[in-house]
């Protein structure tokens, strides 16, 4: 909502751009092509997590107001405090989004849809989780009506564990650090497998209290009961009529979007939207992996180091191109000890500010890794107080674009605006528009 106001209510001649000059590209550069299969694709992907979290949020609120829930409240409690922060992720995906919609730059626009990606990872993963722990909430509440003789106390202790096991990852997703994000995306179905054998153990537990108080009618009702609640089946977004699709010898996809043979359920059209966003540098491979082998059921969950199927990788835009983008550490890209470039200069970062870069748009969100060279070049030298002398110095050169800007439509740039004429000479300087979080002094 904000965007749009803003470019209904800003008067004033346009801003002109200057034209960049033509450049060397980039790995996983779309080259200035069109970005919006890669901009609906991101929407389409936080939508499905929207409509997941508020499902989840309805879900706990009812188990919540249950007036002998006690004891067991501080675990629906604990669910309900992940709630904020994925909305967040969400409404800062959808900002993002809605903004390299609105710049007129295609690099610039591709820029900001891969800044989305530490945040829809961190939301699909944390969904999924949040899942997760609604099942074992719903199973609590099906053994204290179904099955006393399996214990408050013992069940309490159960749940206990299962939220020491999951509080870990959601913190690390919750920090929205890409590093961290990644790291816990990637180890998601060893921690799901884990918590498949507790839900199991639990379950498993339940049905010999009751058989051993010689209860053979509850254990039945017991048994149907779980039937109807969520039984750890963390899945993906409701399966649409999919047209078949080949994934692989042995994993071809029917009608119905789920593969024959296997128990991967996926959808030609998820697959096809992970595809985009893969090889638009938006999220990584592997954590996609992750989300296919955990559909693909226990076996696949409990073995680290397990891969897809090539046919399966290949599908995905599987590339070294596309993993390059997302290597991290000294054994990676070679970039890891490579300085930050701040393009939005951070001495004026209220200059910014006033000018709408806050938030999921803050000028820290705008960093690129450099070469050192390179970063010496454009900040005129090693010495950046001698380097300010010079009138090309990226900092002085770009505040003085933005500033004649101002001056030549008389008023206020639009955020939008100044993204424009930062990817002109971003271009110009030949500066890839791969935006990683930057530290703030």
């Amino acid at each position: 909502m904000r965007l749009n106001h803003a470019r209904h209510v800003v008067s004033g001649p346009p801003v002109e751009v200057p034209e960049p000059r033509s450049r060397g590209q980039h790995p996983g550069d779309l080259g200035g092509q069109d970005a919006t299969p890669t901009h609906q694709a991101v929407l389409d992907a936080i939508a499905d997590v929207k409509g997941s979290t508020e499902s989840i949020a309805r879900a706990l609120s009812k188990l919540g107001s249950r007036g002998d829930w006690d004891v067991f409240t501080r675990y629906t409690d604990y669910g309900s405090r992940q709630l904020p922060w994925l909305r967040g992720a969400q409404r800062s995906v959808a900002l993002l989004a809605n903004t390299s919609e609105a710049v007129a730059d295609a690099d610039m626009a591709v820029g900001l849809l891969r800044m989305t990606g530490p945040r829809l990872q961190a939301a699909m993963s944390g969904a999924m989780l949040l899942a997760a722990w609604l099942d074992f909430l719903r199973l609590a509440e099906a053994v204290r009506e179904q099955c006393p003789f399996y214990g408050t106390e013992r069940l309490f202790v159960d749940m206990d564990r299962v939220q020491k096991l999951i509080e870990p990852s959601m913190t690390a997703l919750a920090s929205l650090e890409p590093e961290q994000v990644e790291a816990t995306a990637r180890a998601l179905p060893v921690l799901m497998a884990q918590l498949t054998h507790e839900f199991q153990s639990i379950q498993e537990g339940a049905r010999v209290a009751s058989e051993r108080a010689g209860k053979v009618i509850a254990v039945a009702q017991f048994m149907e009961m779980l039937t109807l609640v969520s039984t750890l089946r963390m899945s993906l977004p409701r399966l649409p009529p999919a047209a078949p699709a080949m994934l692989g010898v042995g994993l071809v996809m029917g009608s119905g979007g789920v593969m024959t043979g296997t128990r991967v359920v996926v959808s030609a059209e998820w697959v096809e939207r992970m595809r985009r966003l893969v090889q638009a540098g938006v999220i990584s491979v592997p954590a996609v992996s992750s989300a296919i082998r955990i559909h693909a059921g226990q076996v696949m969950m409990a073995q680290p180091n397990r891969e897809l199927p090539q046919g399966v990788r290949d599908a995905l835009g599987d590339s070294p191109e596309v993993r390059g983008m997302h290597e991290t550490g000294r054994a990676g890209a070679g970039m890891s000890d490579a300085p930050k470039h701040h393009v939005l200069p951070r001495e004026h970062r209220e200059w910014f500010e006033k000018r709408g870069f806050k938030g999921a748009m803050d000028i820290d969100q705008f960093c690129v890794r450099m070469e050192k060279s390179h970063h010496e070049a454009i900040h005129g030298g090693g010495d950046w107080r001698l380097g300010r002398m010079w009138a090309g110095e990226w900092n002085r050169m770009i505040m003085g674009r933005l500033r004649d800007a101002e001056s030549a439509v008389g008023r206020m740039l639009t955020r939008n605006e100044i993204l424009n004429i930062v990817a002109a000479h971003m271009q110009a300087a030949d500066i890839p528009m791969n935006f990683i979080r930057g530290g703030r002094r």
